[in-house]
């Protein structure tokens, strides 16, 4: 059987015709954060030529370290989700990678958001948008080149919300994930914790089911659970971490005033004795702090520390919610603050070289983990140019504020994505100041989430506006 062709288009013309696909990609809106990403993974790649190997800091990365390897979790400060990252990396032995892959896990958070914004109808520049202090922040970039536990519970978080707000009702499934995410960044940083409950709440509020209520709960609570069990059988303690109390002491100490809180006398002992340093946080180091004078480690007093702590809050509530939202403030300065002192935000990378102190648990780490662990430095050229990049403080502080801002307005009204992520971002600020003390370092993991609730809550409030 013969068909006829004459009226068909040659292949050479239907070729022409159809788009390439780059122009094809670009119209789907992913071209600009294309571009954006793959600036944003260059920049890594300086950061990682820019400097010798990852940054250590004293103690904490060592003890993270020291706990990947005998896997024995520690009592003070830390619990080991972080070191659980660690141990799945202690055969290559090498900090460097840990800071390559960290690196990587910063793209992916990028991802993660852009690809949820996406999938709630946001348009490919506004997407982006919300990307960028993730992508570009110095304070984001030293985090991921540092042996520190920020970047992966910043990534946990944000990946539980992704999966929470993929679809207008979660499955059981997800939900199940979600719950086990967030238990991985409670495991990572107790500050955490308390997220599980706050899901929890939103999904019963929204209705989202009982299997799903339920598949959160105990994929959350079965992995806390079994943490603070072998805690306990190290320990002795059924917790997480054994720096709760010594913590919540050091925030009362800006306020306490013994004669309204009026201690029994074995906790009189943790009363202001004089000493003032410049933040809560320095009186758990400060050697003459009331804690500090006590025999025995700091720690060994956590649950004293504790007993103070909540007797201080419940005597001077005001004082403490005044402290709290002092310190909070901070965040939104127009001119960044330091605090403590000795601590500025990160808008730039540094150039220079920092040895390591002298202490038998780093020579420990070396001979476990990296034989090759030393102080960082800086290398050229590639330093001199990452020493030139400076991000802007503004977007620290005031334009921080309006982010939250959009997300809060975006978050009234009937719309399920935005309130989770803002209350999320809230949390994340104002929980650690409420259990130690303000850091721009700890307010690092509250603007992806309030980047999200910010683009989210625009797209509300101009849903609103065109109904208006």
């Amino acid at each position: 059987m013969l068909v006829s062709t004459a009226g068909a288009p040659a292949a050479h013309t239907v070729n022409q015709g159809r788009p390439s696909f780059f122009r094809r990609f670009f119209a789907t809106g992913h071209g600009v954060f294309a571009l954006v990403i793959v600036l944003g993974a260059a920049l890594r790649g300086l950061v990682m030529l820019g400097y010798d190997t990852a940054q250590l800091y004293w103690y904490d990365s060592f003890t993270y370290l020291d706990t990947a390897v005998h896997l024995q979790p520690s009592g003070a400060f830390h619990p080991a989700g972080y070191s659980f990252f660690l141990r799945l990396l202690l055969p290559f032995h090498s900090v460097e990678l840990v800071a390559g892959v960290q690196h990587v896990i910063g793209l992916g958070m990028a991802s993660m958001i852009y690809l949820v914004l996406r999938r709630r109808s946001l348009p490919g520049w506004g997407a982006t948008l919300a990307t960028l202090p993730v992508l570009f922040d110095p304070a984001f970039l030293r985090l991921e080149h540092s042996v520190l536990s920020d970047t992966q519970v910043i990534f946990l978080v944000v990946a539980a919300l992704t999966v929470l707000l993929w679809r207008t009702r979660p499955s059981v499934r997800a939900c199940a994930v979600v719950g086990l995410l967030l238990a991985l960044a409670g495991l990572t940083r107790t500050v955490a914790v308390p997220l599980l409950g706050l899901v929890l709440i939103h999904l019963i509020v929204r209705r989202a089911g009982r299997r799903q209520v339920i598949a959160l709960a105990v994929a959350g609570l079965l992995p806390l659970v079994g943490y603070a069990s072998w805690y306990q059988a190290y320990h002795g303690r059924f917790a997480l971490s054994g720096s709760d109390g010594v913590a919540l002491w050091a925030r009362t100490m800006t306020f306490a005033d013994c004669s309204v809180i009026k201690p029994p006398a074995e906790e009189s002992k943790l009363c202001p004795n004089g000493t003032v340093v410049d933040a809560a946080s320095e009186y758990v180091w400060a050697a003459g702090a009331s804690l500090n004078r006590l025999p025995g480690d700091r720690f060994s007093h956590n649950d004293l520390a504790r007993s103070f702590a909540l007797r201080a809050i419940a005597a001077q509530p005001l004082d403490y919610l005044g402290a709290v939202v002092h310190d909070t403030s901070l965040a939104f300065a127009w001119t960044p603050v330091r605090h403590p002192l000795r601590v500025s935000p990160a808008l730039t990378f540094p150039h220079g070289s920092w040895p390591l102190p002298a202490f038998p648990l780093i020579d420990k780490v070396r001979g476990e983990y990296d034989g090759d662990i030393r102080g960082m430095s800086s290398v050229e050229p590639y330093g001199s140019v990452l020493s030139t990049y400076e991000y802007p403080a503004v977007l620290h502080g005031p334009l921080f504020g309006i982010i939250l801002l959009l997300g809060g307005l975006g978050s009234i009204g009937r719309r399920r994505a935005v309130p989770l992520p803002w209350m999320t971002a809230v949390f994340l600020l104002v929980a650690p100041v409420a259990a130690l003390d303000f850091d721009h370092r700890y307010m690092l993991p509250a603007i992806p989430v309030a980047c999200l609730a910010a683009a989210l809550g625009v797209t509300t409030l101009a849903a609103r506006l065109r109904r208006t």
